[in-house]
């Protein structure tokens, strides 16, 4: 018997491929040279936030729970609903990429950035008005009024999102990891000292923080414009504005609209915890506290986020490709480096338990109640590590449909309302909210295996290939696609 896991696909009717470690781990490098920079690129662009909030949190608590409930709701209202969108593209470029449809790139990446940007318009409105509405929804009014503030100085932030995010697909799709790279780190250390300047030193305060985040993010998105336009190495995929943004508007919400869905029902059911926790005793304790927590969590989750990004681009350009064999490798080795770097994570995270709280606040309180949340997070840790790869293999497949519907269950059905109970009729509080949501992550982990195991990836490759040479066949696209690899 060979040694290894021998994972067993049928090809023709007589000949049979065996895959084991050997080749798993093959794949491994090969998705690490991917992954690695995106988790440069998407651990720089999230610290942007944390950087603000942990400067606004040394200012007291009530500007530290404001700014983290803006920061929140920011993210439910806006930066969820346009990163999932953007996430159409992790597909249909990805599998255009593989297929050798260079041009389809360029177009889709306009067509994405429009259709981002004319969503940004009523999240606008929302954002100014988000103040009043906190208030009307019985949260506490000085904590509502300053995070109605910072939202309001954040807006610009929304259509830096909205050009950024899709070339960031664009490169990603393309595996150009370098411009990513070096436009987000860069941005980070610029973004260090302009934050503490601008909270500090400019009389803005709290403000200050978001005046900050605004600048870093268009400094980001005009950055990977200008490589876009200029570098050589985009050449091929670089394609002339025309009528073919309009044209595509379809094609790509029919894929956005669930991909934003399959982010935000995640997404919302954690920053819903920022929100109940308002209604519990104590308020400002308990939404500082789970603001860490959840800061910490969404900040370490850019490490298997990075994973799951390189799974994505994979697997949509091997079946893009037609090469369904390729895919199947690849969606093992990421499965198995998720969940090596969950467990690596959430160790070091409960060695260091008693002191990251520290990194937020100066207060004891909020440290030591830190501290006793910090085993949940850590279990937490290894379910999001693991759900983030399986969630990139849906992408690259194009499962964004069925991602949505398992999120609904997962969190909606289970998550929430177990978090309910426990916080406030078993008077568990933060911890029982927190207790809550990880169950729906369980169930969410236990669905997407499930539906990964159970994947026929020569037909996933056929269907693929099918929609490629239909729109070959329209004439909106004329690059031929490859025929299938058996």
């Amino acid at each position: 018997m060979e040694e290894g896991l021998l994972l067993k696909k049928k090809v023709g009717k007589e000949r049979e491929i065996k895959v084991g470690y050997k080749e798993i781990a093959e794949e491994i490098k090969r998705v690490s040279w991917v992954a690695g920079p995106m988790v440069a690129v998407l651990m720089s662009q999230y610290l942007l936030q944390v950087v603000s909030l942990m400067m606004v949190g040394h200012l007291g608590a009530l500007y530290l729970s404001s700014t983290a409930l803006a920061v929140s709701l920011a993210a439910v209202t806006g930066f969820s609903l346009l990163l999932g969108m953007a996430g159409a593209l992790e597909t249909i470029s990805g599998q255009a990429y593989g297929a050798q449809q260079y041009q389809k790139l360029g177009t889709q990446t306009y067509t994405a950035i429009f259709s981002l940007s004319l969503f940004s318009i009523p999240l606008c409105i929302i954002w100014i008005y988000m103040g009043n509405i906190l208030v009307f929804i019985g949260q506490d009014p000085s904590i509502a009024h300053e995070a109605g503030r910072f939202m309001t100085y954040l807006t610009p932030t929304l259509f830096a999102y909205a050009v950024f995010q899709p070339l960031l697909r664009y490169f990603q799709s393309q595996s150009l990891v370098v411009p990513m790279v070096v436009s987000s780190v860069a941005t980070l250390c610029l973004h260090i000292p302009l934050c503490w300047a601008l909270v500090f030193k400019s009389g803005l305060g709290n403000l200050g923080g978001a005046v900050a985040m605004s600048l870093s993010n268009w400094l980001s998105a005009i950055f990977l414009v200008l490589y876009m336009k200029l570098s050589p190495s985009c050449a091929p995929t670089r394609s002339p504005l025309s009528m073919e943004i309009f044209h595509g508007i379809g094609e790509f919400l029919q894929f956005a609209i669930p991909s934003a869905s399959m982010i935000c029902l995640e997404w919302w059911s954690f920053e819903l915890l920022i929100l109940l926790s308002g209604f519990l005793t104590n308020p400002e304790l308990e939404t500082s506290v789970l603001s860490v927590c959840l800061t910490t969590i969404s900040t370490l989750f850019s490490i298997p986020y990075g994973i799951s990004a390189a799974a994505s681009t994979r697997i949509a350009n091997e079946l893009g490709a037609g090469n369904p064999q390729a895919a199947r490798i690849a969606a093992c080795g990421v499965s198995v480096l998720g969940v090596a770097n969950g467990l690596v994570v959430s160790s070091v995270l409960f060695a260091s338990r008693k002191v990251f709280g520290y990194c937020f606040s100066s207060d004891k309180e909020v440290v030591d109640y830190v501290t006793t949340m910090a085993p949940l997070v850590c279990v937490n840790i290894l379910l999001d590590s693991t759900q983030a790869v399986l969630s990139g293999v849906a992408r690259g497949c194009g499962w964004q449909h069925i991602g949505s519907l398992v999120n609904l269950a997962a969190f909606y059905l289970v998550g929430i309302p177990v978090a309910a109970v426990l916080g406030f009729w078993m008077q568990m509080r933060g911890r029982g909210l927190w207790i809550g949501v990880m169950c729906g992550a369980l169930t969410q982990c236990a669905l997407l295996a499930l539906v990964t195991g159970r994947t026929n990836w020569k037909e996933e490759a056929k269907k693929a290939r099918k929609r490629l040479a239909e729109q070959t066949s329209s004439g909106v696209y004329v690059d031929e696609p490859r025929p299938l690899i058996n």
